[in-house]
């Protein structure tokens, strides 16, 4: 495990001599959003030299693994980013110099010229974090100062500690859990299990092109889970069977957690022969009615989650998004590019006949459920609390995803989680990310994480007291998150 002793929330930035220098006042300074005397001792005392359990996140085993060095800042820091994306379309940016055949220094001029602009949006301060604590640069990001950042950034690329697995490293990461298809054979993990000590890449179990019965490539992801099962799978109990012996297989990597992109979650129970009938009918290419996809999609997840309480994993629920808006870009660049909304469709109902059902049959696993929509949180709350037993904080309000992953979207879904559960067992931040510099994300939730609980006890909610609160932002920061997912086993 990793040993570094950089504390994620520390603020480090350097002159352009390197010499460390202390941003005591002014933008980020070192108390930036820290807006108490008891909020300042949380994060430097408590919060900052916490490690990291990133254990939600898009990066590529392989990549890691690989441990290649990025060739220029544009390659690691706009590649994928659709938040990014999404500002320089607001900005007027053309789509030549965001997705398009523009150089690379043209994309990173791009966003250089969108950064002012971005004054009030999270990714002003996380650019400039990024820049702090990684490549000691503190200077403004600007269409002015872009060529020098850009020729200071890159030459800093190319030392040793700005390879993949160092940049993790640097973060005082303990654990990284990447995001798997059932079908995968996990030999990254392996390898880097058997040669990576700083800290540990685990799979996540995420069976999405399982589900999606009715999406183009069904027939196709189908033979290739044949392939890595090494059986034939011409039935629906087949292939129930077949991910049965998936998850075991996940479990001996060290995965402790599955995931699920439930954007619409709908109900619908069936039989075993109609289920047969359902995916003959698919197989051998019939179109499917909607009922007849929410009955497969409703089965096989309950399958599922059995197999998951079975193995004592947390399960997790990401609801709510609603996905490609543009066609005519959806046909241009195709999904994740930037074009996803969320979604306002009913949600209770199906959530809570799903949830009912599976602790009826086989009882639920630990759960995270994930909204969009934040105005779903309520609800959630509510029935999250209906099947709350035996493990502390068993059923978690997922921290503020995608497009709540802001000041007010943290602090929204941290003062409803208090209001109505109990904040001291959340399980915290995860970066949803693509990025290997996206690690300052967790000192901003650090610290707004701190502001909230300094804000209860000035107002004499909570009292002044450093141990109390302190061990609770700890546990929030990182100790929840290692006992609540069990990667002491793993």
């Amino acid at each position: 495990m990793n040993t570094n002793t950089n504390k994620p929330g520390e603020v480090r930035s350097e002159t352009n001599s390197g010499t460390p220098q202390s941003a005591a006042g002014g933008f980020l300074n070192d108390d930036f959003l820290l807006s108490t005397d008891i909020a300042k001792k949380l994060f430097h005392d408590y919060a900052s030299p916490m490690p990291i359990i990133d254990y939600h996140c898009h990066l590529d085993p392989r990549e890691i693994y690989e441990d290649r060095p990025f060739a220029n800042l544009t390659q690691a820091w706009l590649y994928g980013d659709h938040y990014k994306w999404r500002l320089m379309r607001a900005n007027g940016i053309d789509e030549q110099r965001i997705t398009g055949s523009a150089s690379d220094y043209d994309r990173f001029a791009a966003w250089a010229e969108t950064v002012p602009r971005t004054v009030g949006n999270p990714l002003y301060s996380w650019t400039h974090l990024e820049l702090r604590r990684f490549f000691g640069i503190d200077t403004p990001l600007n269409e002015q100062s872009a060529p020098e950042i850009w020729e200071r950034a890159n030459a800093r690329l190319q030392e040793p500690d700005f390879t993949r697995r160092a940049l993790i490293a640097r973060s005082n990461v303990r654990i990284v859990c990447t995001t798997d298809d059932p079908a995968d054979d996990l030999e990254y993990h392996r390898l880097l299990a058997e040669e990576e000590a700083r800290f540990a890449v685990l799979p996540t179990f995420r069976p999405d092109k399982a589900l999606n019965i009715d999406a183009e490539g069904f027939p196709d992801w189908i033979a290739r889970l044949e392939q890595t099962g090494g059986r034939s799978v011409s039935s629906f109990a087949a292939l129930a069977d077949l991910l049965d012996e998936r998850v075991a297989f996940f479990h001996e990597r060290g995965c402790r957690l599955s995931d699920h992109a439930l954007d619409t979650l709908k109900y619908a129970a069936a039989d075993p022969q109609t289920l047969e009938t359902i995916f003959a009918k698919r197989l051998s290419g019939e179109s499917l009615s909607e009922h007849e996809v929410t009955a497969y999609r409703t089965e096989l997840l309950l399958r599922l989650i059995a197999a998951y309480t079975k193995q004592g994993w947390t399960m997790q629920l990401h609801l709510h998004a609603y996905r490609n808006n543009n066609t005519p870009m959806f046909r241009k660049l195709g999904p994740d590019t930037g074009y996803d909304a969320l979604n306002d469709l009913p949600l209770t109902v199906s959530l809570s006949s799903l949830l009912d059902r599976a602790e009826t049959e086989s009882g639920l696993p630990k759960t995270i459920l994930y909204s969009l929509n934040p105005g779903d949180y309520p609800a959630l709350l509510a029935l999250m609390g209906c099947y709350q037993r035996d493990i502390p904080g068993k059923m978690q309000l997922g921290s503020g995803w995608w497009y709540n992953d802001t000041r007010d979207g943290m602090r929204r879904q941290m003062t409803l989680l208090a209001d109505n559960g109990l904040l001291p067992r959340f399980v915290g931040m995860l970066t949803d990310s693509r990025s290997f510099l996206s690690y300052t994300r967790h000192e901003y939730f650090r610290r707004v994480l701190c502001e909230w609980f300094g804000e209860l006890a000035q107002r004499g909610e909570a009292p002044d007291d450093p141990e109390l609160l302190g061990g609770i932002v700890q546990d929030i920061a990182y100790g929840n998150a290692a006992a609540y997912f069990g990667f002491g086993q793993a």
